[in-house]
This record gives C-alpha cells, structure tokens and sequence, in this order.
C-alpha cells in the first residue's frame, strides 16, 4: 500500500507528494531501530497510519497559524501527516517516551518540517495554550479532557471552534455521554472507503 493511496482522497501539492513518499522509507529505518509502529503493520502505513491521522483534515481545514497540540504522539500520529498538509499550521508533537520524541524529531527533519517542534514530557507538564489539541487516544474521553481543558486557546479563527480532536475506535456512546451535544463523533467510513475505517471515529469536542 503506497502513498497514492493519499491520492484518492487529498489534492496535493509535488512537495506534499515527496514529503508523503519519503515516510515509508523513513518509519521502517526507524523502526528497525526503536520500534514505533508494530513489525506487521508497517506496510499498512498509509492506510493505518497516514491516512488515519488525515481524517482530522476531512474535518478541519486549519487556518496558517493555528497551533496544534498532538498529545501522546508516538511515532509522529497524527502530527506529522498533518504538518505536511497544514505546513502554515504550527504542530508541537508531545509524548512521555523519549525515544519516540527522537523518533518524530529525526523524521520531522528528514523532511524538511519547519512547522514542527517537540517536547519529552507527560502532556499534563505542557505550559502553553494552543487552538487544538489532536490525539490518537487510548485513554477515555473524560480523562483526556481533564488534561487539555486549560491548555484551549480562547482565541479563535478557524472554521470549527477551539478544542479537542481526537480518532478512537470501539464504542464510544458512553465514554462521550458526559458531554451531550459537545461531543461530535463521525465515522471514518463516511471520509475513506478501505475496510480498515468501518470501526474507527473522529471525536470532535467543543472546548
């Protein structure tokens, strides 16, 4: 599965399509290395990867100069697929692990990412306020809430308001009862056709 999967969906620029195509050669180097992304899967980058963390652009065109927060990062998702589509956008890219920070640091250099910074940290010890906060998230949607309340800019330009994007699986009916209306949760299988998106949301939360 190669980048032109990304095709079908986004209209890219020739420096998107190259930045988008080094990723593969990049993230199995690394992950020979310190392993981000599991062994089996790496030849699913784009489907289970790239284009996963894309559908918060199906969501949200962000504005140049929109700060994004990517909280629990891993290996770069969703950060840096994001960067590449938003490179007016500024992602700082947060994760407790050290050696996945180093991960995002080195790919986000490989590719000549300027809109890209990088902090070793649990996201609770993050200082500054941004516009967004996006998560692949494992944790529930009422903890990761308690974290990134006070971390939402009350300025606002974007199209959608400030506050908390994040991509999950599974159901998640209860885990968003607490918010009501707030809580906007899409399936992935109304943006991309593959298999793979029939299980997995978009939790959009006004904050």
């Amino acid at each position: 599965m190669n980048y032109e999967l990304l095709n079908k969906y986004f209209p890219l620029t020739s420096i998107q399509q190259e930045q988008f195509a080094a990723l593969d050669a990049l993230y199995r180097d690394w992950n020979s290395k310190i392993n981000v992304i599991s062994r089996k899967d790496i030849d699913n980058l784009y489907e289970h990867h790239v284009l996963h963390s894309l559908a918060i652009a199906e969501l949200i065109r962000f504005k140049p100069g929109t700060s994004i927060m990517d909280l629990g990062t891993g290996g770069g998702f969703p950060g840096i697929p994001l960067a590449i589509m938003f490179p007016e956008a500024k992602f700082h890219l947060v994760d407790s692990i050290g050696k996945k920070i180093r991960v995002c640091e080195e790919v986000s250099k490989a590719l000549g990412l300027q809109n890209v910074t990088t902090q070793w940290c649990r996201a609770e010890e993050v200082k500054q306020q941004f516009h967004f906060v996006v998560s692949r998230a494992v944790m529930p949607l009422p903890d990761l809430v308690k974290i990134v309340r006070k971390k939402i800019s009350r300025e606002q330009f974007n199209g959608l308001p400030n506050g908390l994007i994040c991509l999950k699986g599974g159901e998640l009916e209860s885990e968003a009862k607490p918010f009501g209306k707030a809580a906007q949760i899409t399936p992935l299988s109304e943006y991309f056709q593959e298999e793979y998106f029939q299980t997995k949301k978009l939790v959009y939360l006004t904050l």
